[in-house]
C-alpha cells in the first residue's frame, strides 16, 4: 500500500508508461516472468481507463549480440536465443491482453532496460508538456528500475502501481519497493491500481 507519510495530490498532464508486456516474458517464454498473470489484471484495468495515455514500451533485443555496444554484446552471446536470429517474432509483441488497445494506445520500442533508452520518448513527454509518468510493467527490478530512475533524472513526477508490477524475483520487488518508499520521496509515489483511479480521472 501507499505509504501514509505520502503526500499525494492528483495526478495530472500524465501518461501511463506500461514496461515490457512482451510475450517472452509471459508464461511460457524465453525470459517468463512468473507474476504476470496475476498483475495483468490490474494492468488491463489501467489501460482500460487511459488508453489513449497509454504508451507501451517493448525490449527489442538485437538481430546478432555484435549490434549491440560494449557489455551488450556478452550479454547477448550468453543469451543468444533471445537475438532476433533466433526468436520468434511473435516473442517481441505485445501480450494479447494488451496489445488490443494499440491504437489509441502507442508503442516505443527500446533498446536496453529504461523505456528513455529510445530518446524519442522524452522528446514526446516534453512536447506533450507531461508532467507525470505513471508506471506499471516488468520486471520490478530491471527495466521498470531503469525506467523509474531515468524519468527522475528528467524531472518527471513517477507513480508506480505497485499491483501493477511483475518480475521474477520476489527479493529484488520487496527490495525496490522499499528502496522507493524510503529514499524516493516527493519524487515518487507507490499506490494501487485501486488508488490510481481516484486521483487520475483525466
Amino acid at each position: 500500500m501507499r505509504d501514509s507519510a505520502s503526500e499525494v495530490t492528483e495526478i495530472r498532464n500524465a501518461v501511463h508508461l506500461c514496461i515490457d508486456m512482451q510475450n517472452i516474458f509471459a508464461p511460457g517464454g524465453l525470459w517468463a516472468t512468473p507474476w504476470m498473470e496475476r498483475v495483468l489484471p490490474a494492468i488491463v484495468g489501467v489501460v482500460a481507463r487511459h488508453q489513449a495515455r497509454t504508451i507501451f514500451t517493448r525490449f527489442i533485443t538485437p538481430q546478432d549480440p555484435e549490434d549491440r555496444p560494449g557489455q551488450w554484446q556478452s550479454y547477448f552471446h550468453r543469451w543468444h536465443q533471445a537475438t532476433r536470429r533466433h526468436l520468434p517474432p511473435s516473442a517481441l509483441e505485445l501480450v494479447p491482453a494488451l496489445s488490443k488497445f494499440v491504437p489509441p494506445a502507442a508503442v516505443i520500442d527500446k533498446p536496453a532496460y529504461s523505456a528513455f533508452s529510445n530518446p524519442a520518448l522524452a522528446t514526446l513527454l516534453l512536447d506533450k508538456t507531461i508532467g507525470t509518468v505513471v508506471i506499471s510493467g516488468a520486471e520490478t527490478d530491471v527495466c521498470v528500475l531503469s525506467t523509474v530512475l531515468s524519468a527522475v533524472d528528467l524531472g518527471f513526477r513517477v507513480v508506480i502501481v505497485e499491483d501493477a508490477l511483475c518480475s521474477s524475483s520476489d527479493v529484488g520487488h520487496d527490495a525496490l519497493m522499499t528502496m522507493y518508499r524510503t529514499r524516493f520521496h516527493g519524487q515518487v509515489d507507490l499506490m494501487t491500481a485501486e488508488e490510481l483511479s481516484e486521483f487520475w480521472r483525466e
